[in-house]
């Protein structure tokens, strides 16, 4: 006989439909995988011959039995595939009778005993079977929480082989178990920009790029208190949306991490400065989400960015300007969503003592000029602002705590609700750093101070195109954060001043 059952495989962050076809004739025994299946799935026969034996499931394996994994073209890898194979293979022999077979999505890996195991991905998965219409889906108990994030959908967790075919054996699909509440309170990173003391003009930066969703990089001796800002830019930023929450988790799911932790905050990545551009923009035999994926809709932190490869930096320039990254295995091809915010942190020399006041530099102009030389201007472009973060002096350090984060974030929060409200079919809710260039034509007038400010900067600093279009996006956040309708010179004049410091004073050798 014939039977199917519908699963789901990965690639990339994306979940592909396949239909597992069992045929079991009368011949010379023979079990025959085919599909373009990896050793993970062409292991799974013996895995499901010992859950069988294990649950006392009478098969016939003395027969040749076929499996086919549709579509063909698609490669297929890892072990959540066992369990729909299990059930077709039961349909097939006609030891027993399963008429909601078809009309669910099966997702979980066979242990020996007949256990149904946790795989990645069970949430991009769930979310093809809606988009599908599929009537449910049958998965791990142990993610049931993770399922809870695909509303709409009908999820059935089961612990072992014998519930999943309880399930599948009665004439109608029974009422769904109460999905698990994952949906809590946004949680807290526990980092206060309280906690910062001094460095007003950093901590103007931060909250700056929270509320337009801008890219940050801070220079400064080590020290100076740059990677305290960066982590506490999550804190200050809105809470996920639930279109965003759902992307996210999907995104970590994928990746075989806890989706429940994605939905709660925004995602906070930070790599080492070894890291491959394979480990940033994913990559792999089979296709994996990297970090910049990893970051979507969050922060991706950059700490000692000069002693990244510069080869490795390049890679940030795609995902950076288009919000994705496209990723070519010999597998297939397969986008990946990469829209986040880039904070860096940077020494303005190798020894960090550049420009310090109380220590002096040990580097040669050369040491300078090779070590800055890793950062191409193509990638400073697409940095929003540039801020000197210098050593606070022992007053700063001893005064009292500034504004908490809580304070900021509701600046923040205000100003992102004043960039929902210029909403438009042709432009619809984005942070400014987004905005398309039709959205920031027509923010001066010609021949008046703020056009007039914008012709001497281009002059004088060599503006790019993009450079410009960025400048008027921080400007328009200004605004924003300024509680104003109209983007102002003094608003355009602050921009300016983050864009001016890299480029004039921070990246000067001695």
């Amino acid at each position: 006989m014939l039977a199917t059952s519908l699963t789901a495989a990965l690639l990339g962050v994306e979940a592909h439909l396949v239909m597992v076809e069992a045929d079991s004739a009368p011949g010379f025994p023979r079990f025959t995988l085919v599909g373009l299946a990896d050793s993970a799935l062409k292991e799974s026969e013996s895995r499901i011959r010992a859950a069988l034996r294990n649950c006392g499931i009478p098969f016939q394996w003395d027969r040749r039995i076929t499996v086919s994994l549709a579509p063909a073209s698609l490669r297929k890898g890892g072990s959540s595939l066992d369990l729909a194979t299990a059930l077709a293979l039961l349909a097939a022999d006609a030891s027993l009778v399963l008429p909601q077979l078809g009309r669910v999505l099966l997702v979980g890996e066979l242990a020996l005993d007949g256990s149904v195991r946790p795989v990645a991905g069970v949430l991009p998965m769930l979310l093809l079977a809606r988009r599908h219409g599929l009537a449910g889906a049958i998965v791990p108990a142990a993610s049931s929480r993770e399922a809870a994030l695909a509303p709409g959908l009908p999820v059935f967790p089961v612990g072992t082989l014998a519930e999943a075919i309880g399930l599948l054996s009665a004439e109608d699909l029974p009422p769904p178990p109460a999905p698990s509440s994952v949906h809590g309170e946004a949680g807290h990173s526990g980092f206060d920009l309280a906690d910062v003391r001094g460095q007003a003009l950093g901590r103007r930066a931060l909250e700056i790029a929270a509320a337009g969703g801008h890219n940050l990089l801070l220079v400064g001796p080590p020290g100076s208190g740059k990677t305290m800002l960066a982590q506490r830019l999550p804190g200050i930023l809105p809470p996920l949306a639930e279109s965003e929450a759902v992307e996210t988790a999907a995104i970590h799911s994928a990746a075989g991490l806890s989706a429940e932790e994605a939905i709660r905050r925004r995602p906070f990545r930070s790599p080492h400065h070894s890291a491959t551009g394979p480990a940033l923009v994913g990559g792999g035999q089979r296709p994996r989400p990297g970090e910049v994926s990893l970051a979507h809709n969050g922060v991706l932190f950059l700490d000692e960015l000069a002693e990244f490869r510069r080869a490795t930096l390049e890679v940030l320039r795609q995902p950076l300007e288009d919000g994705y990254v496209t990723v070519v295995r010999h597998l297939g091809v397969c986008r990946m969503p990469a829209r986040f915010q880039l904070v860096a942190a940077l020494n303005p020399c190798p020894c960090g003592n550049a420009g310090a006041a109380r220590a002096a530099c040990r580097c040669t102009p050369g040491d300078v000029r090779g070590y800055l030389g890793r950062l191409s201007g193509p990638l400073l472009d697409r940095i929003d602002l540039h801020v000197a973060v210098p050593a606070p002096a022992f007053d700063e350090m001893a005064g009292p705590p500034a504004e908490s984060t809580a304070t900021v974030r509701s600046r923040v929060v205000a100003a992102r609700a004043r960039q929902a409200e210029r909403a438009t079919p042709a432009n619809p809710v984005c942070p400014n750093a987004f905005l398309p260039p039709g959205a920031l034509l027509g923010l001066f007038e010609p021949g008046g101070e703020g056009h007039r400010l914008l012709r001497h900067a281009v002059d004088r600093l060599g503006l790019s195109a993009r450079g410009l279009g960025r400048i008027l996006r921080v400007a328009r956040t200004i605004s924003d954060l300024s509680d104003s309708e109209d983007v102002k010179p003094d608003h355009l004049a602050e921009a300016l001043h983050f864009r001016h410091r890299l480029d004039q004073a921070a990246l000067t050798p001695p």
